[in-house]
């Protein structure tokens, strides 16, 4: 049975149309790599990869429903996994929120299922900062 893990909800002060412009275009991510690691990530419309010390990580636009989903599914991993984007209107913007679902054996689970959850939070959370203007080294168009 895969492991379900939802972020938090952060509400992000752009319009969900433009947030999810920003995601459907997969080299859009590219820019948010950390410098030291931009040489090992490869991305096109559709797809990005990425391979840190022998380790290769591939994920693919699986569905896209404009201005409310975008859903990626692993194209290279060592286990099957998919991450869902949620993009839901609201007064001040955007609610948005992440939910990952993932084929991780007990040991995988014990290991990293706070990690993940943790991590889909953080997303959220730098996201509705950039949104606030919180972080000006952030990418043009978040």
């Amino acid at each position: 049975m895969p492991a379900h893990y939802e972020s938090k909800h952060g509400v992000v002060q752009i319009p969900p149309e433009q947030l999810y412009m920003t995601f459907t275009d997969m080299r859009n991510l590219t820019s948010s790599v950390p410098a030291e690691y931009r040489d090992a990530v490869e991305a096109d419309f559709d797809t990005v990869k990425a391979t840190v010390k022998g380790f290769t990580i591939a994920v693919r636009v699986a569905e896209r429903r404009p201005y409310s989903l975008i859903r990626l599914e692993d194209a290279e991993a060592p286990f099957h996994f998919s991450v869902t984007a949620h993009f839901d209107a609201v007064p001040s913007g955007t609610d948005f929120s992440l939910v990952v679902d993932a084929d991780l054996n007990l040991m995988m689970k014990a290991m990293l299922g706070g990690k993940i959850k943790e991590a889909l939070d953080k997303v959220v959370d730098g996201l509705v900062s950039v949104s606030q203007g919180n972080r000006p080294d952030f990418p043009a168009g978040f």
